[in-house]
């Protein structure tokens, strides 16, 4: 999927010319996610909160970038921005060169559903179903057909080393089972990005590291770009960039060698 072909109103494809005209395709040489002095306050007047003050930092196309700080710092409403859950109050989100803010709700619903993955520190999977049925959803909710729903999530399984489990349901799996599974879900639909709030929160040292190995082969070996939140030193060693927030501003960025 190339980068500068990025259409949220259709699916991967071409732009349309209403898209153009607000200059939305982007040159190889852009950045994949670009924030610009962007501003997130909720409330009003005195009882306003300003949860992001003026961030802007730019990603590229398959870096693995852990956002840290103290709760609190802004970490997480920029997580909701990035995965166009929200929106800025001011400032502006590129992705791919698209100004996501002037996207209509249907339109970041369709961008966040063709090249955003999502895994959470609950792991959010519908406890009377199947692992198999679990990882198919969001290839449901595109239409896609049963044969090549159950075909693209068996081998989503595969790739997190749980494909004899996919009859499974979560009460029949451990906690890392059932975030592995929250990762093939996530995998599902080929996503550029994976975006991941707290992933090992829930877990044990042991099945942390397991979740942590998987997503750095996915970025390392499959390219998908990946950014995560965590509050834990050794999760955020994993990546090769860290952006630690501080009352809603960076109060640092720097790249380092990955600890894996």
């Amino acid at each position: 999927m190339k980068v500068e072909s990025v259409d949220p109103t259709v699916d991967r494809g071409t732009v349309d010319a209403d898209d153009a005209r607000h200059g939305v395709r982007a040159s190889a040489a852009e950045a994949l996610i670009e924030m610009v002095d962007v501003t997130k306050t909720y409330g009003q007047g005195t009882s306003a909160f300003e949860a992001l003050r003026g961030v802007s930092f730019t990603v590229g196309q398959g870096e693995f970038v852990a956002i840290t700080g103290p709760s609190g710092s802004g970490k997480s409403t920029m997580m909701n921005i990035l995965g166009c859950l929200d929106t800025p109050s001011s400032g502006s989100y590129l992705f791919s060169g698209v100004p996501v803010e002037r996207l209509s709700r249907n339109q970041r619903a369709l961008l966040r559903r063709h090249y955003f993955g999502f895994v959470f520190q609950g792991f959010n999977l519908l406890a009377r179903t199947s692992a198999v049925e679990n990882v198919e959803l969001p290839l449901l909710y595109r239409g896609v057909s049963g044969k090549a729903r159950r075909q693209a999530a068996d081998e989503a399984l595969d790739l997190v080393g749980l494909r004899e489990w996919a009859t499974h349901t979560p009460a029949e799996l451990s906690g890392g089972q059932q975030q592995r599974v929250a990762i093939a879900r996530a995998l599902v639909t080929d996503p550029q990005v994976l975006l991941a709030d707290e992933p090992t929160g829930n877990l044990d040292t042991q099945r942390g590291k397991e979740i942590m190995d998987i997503i750095t082969a996915l970025n390392v070996e499959r390219g998908i770009t990946v950014l995560i939140v965590t509050h834990e030193p050794d999760i955020a060693a994993r990546a090769g960039r860290i952006i630690h927030f501080v009352d809603g501003r960076v109060a640092n960025d720097s790249r380092k060698e990955p600890v894996h």
